[in-house]
Protein backbone atom coordinates (compact mmCIF):
# COMPACT_ATOMS: atom_id res chain seq x y z
CA UNK A 1 0.00 0.00 0.00
CA UNK A 2 2.72 2.41 0.83
CA UNK A 3 4.21 1.83 -2.45
CA UNK A 4 1.07 2.78 -4.26
CA UNK A 5 0.50 5.64 -2.85
CA UNK A 6 4.33 6.40 -3.45
CA UNK A 7 3.72 6.05 -7.15
CA UNK A 8 0.15 7.59 -7.27
CA UNK A 9 1.97 10.63 -5.49
CA UNK A 10 5.35 10.76 -7.76
CA UNK A 11 2.64 10.50 -10.91
CA UNK A 12 0.67 13.52 -9.73
CA UNK A 13 3.98 15.33 -9.24
CA UNK A 14 4.78 14.97 -12.64
CA UNK A 15 1.58 15.89 -14.09
CA UNK A 16 1.31 19.01 -11.95
CA UNK A 17 4.88 19.82 -13.12
CA UNK A 18 4.01 20.33 -17.03
CA UNK A 19 5.62 19.45 -19.73
CA UNK A 20 8.93 20.47 -19.34
CA UNK A 21 10.04 18.05 -16.80
CA UNK A 22 8.13 14.99 -18.32
CA UNK A 23 9.00 13.41 -21.35
CA UNK A 24 6.05 13.23 -24.12
CA UNK A 25 3.99 10.50 -23.75
CA UNK A 26 5.44 9.23 -20.46
CA UNK A 27 2.92 10.12 -17.98
CA UNK A 28 -0.03 8.74 -19.85
CA UNK A 29 2.17 5.59 -20.56
CA UNK A 30 2.90 5.29 -16.86
CA UNK A 31 -0.58 6.06 -15.62
CA UNK A 32 -2.26 2.54 -18.09
CA UNK A 33 1.20 0.29 -17.38
CA UNK A 34 0.77 0.94 -13.49
CA UNK A 35 -2.72 -0.21 -14.02
CA UNK A 36 -1.72 -2.94 -15.81
CA UNK A 37 0.62 -3.75 -13.69
CA UNK A 38 -1.02 -3.70 -10.58
CA UNK A 39 -3.94 -5.86 -11.74
CA UNK A 40 -1.63 -8.41 -13.33
CA UNK A 41 -0.10 -9.07 -10.11
CA UNK A 42 0.59 -6.58 -8.10
CA UNK A 43 3.61 -4.87 -10.28
CA UNK A 44 2.09 -1.74 -10.64
CA UNK A 45 5.59 0.19 -10.20
CA UNK A 46 7.51 -2.17 -12.71
CA UNK A 47 4.53 -1.27 -15.29
CA UNK A 48 4.68 2.49 -14.54
CA UNK A 49 8.18 2.30 -15.22
CA UNK A 50 7.23 0.22 -18.42
CA UNK A 51 4.82 2.14 -19.56
CA UNK A 52 6.75 5.17 -19.04
CA UNK A 53 9.82 3.99 -21.47
CA UNK A 54 7.07 3.08 -24.12
CA UNK A 55 4.92 5.77 -24.09
CA UNK A 56 8.02 8.09 -24.17
CA UNK A 57 8.78 5.70 -27.24
CA UNK A 58 5.77 6.73 -29.13
CA UNK A 59 5.51 10.11 -28.62
CA UNK A 60 8.94 10.51 -29.99
CA UNK A 61 8.20 8.32 -32.99
CA UNK A 62 4.58 10.43 -33.25
CA UNK A 63 7.18 13.94 -32.97
CA UNK A 64 9.61 12.44 -36.15
CA UNK A 65 6.10 11.60 -38.21
CA UNK A 66 4.75 15.04 -37.76
CA UNK A 67 7.96 16.72 -38.50
CA UNK A 68 8.23 14.56 -41.74
CA UNK A 69 5.19 15.83 -42.89
CA UNK A 70 5.87 19.30 -41.86
CA UNK A 71 8.93 18.72 -43.56
CA UNK A 72 7.15 17.50 -47.12
CA UNK A 73 4.92 20.12 -47.00
CA UNK A 74 6.99 22.91 -47.04
CA UNK A 75 8.98 21.51 -49.86
CA UNK A 76 6.09 21.23 -51.84
CA UNK A 77 4.59 24.55 -50.70
CA UNK A 78 8.12 25.62 -52.22
CA UNK A 79 8.02 23.67 -55.33
CA UNK A 80 4.83 25.25 -56.01
CA UNK A 81 5.64 28.32 -55.43
CA UNK A 82 8.83 27.92 -57.65
CA UNK A 83 6.47 27.10 -60.70
CA UNK A 84 3.91 29.39 -60.42
CA UNK A 85 7.15 32.43 -60.50
CA UNK A 86 8.33 30.71 -63.24
CA UNK A 87 4.97 30.72 -65.00
CA UNK A 88 4.16 34.41 -64.45
CA UNK A 89 7.71 35.18 -65.87
CA UNK A 90 7.08 33.89 -69.09
CA UNK A 91 6.15 36.50 -71.64
CA UNK A 92 2.44 36.08 -72.83
CA UNK A 93 2.29 34.37 -76.47
CA UNK A 94 1.91 36.60 -79.60
CA UNK A 95 -2.12 36.61 -81.51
Amino acid sequence: MKIQLIAATLMLSLASAGTAYAKPGCVKGAVVGGIGGHVAGKHGLLGAAAGCAIGHHMGKKQEREQQRQAQAQAQANAQAQAQANANAQQPAPRR
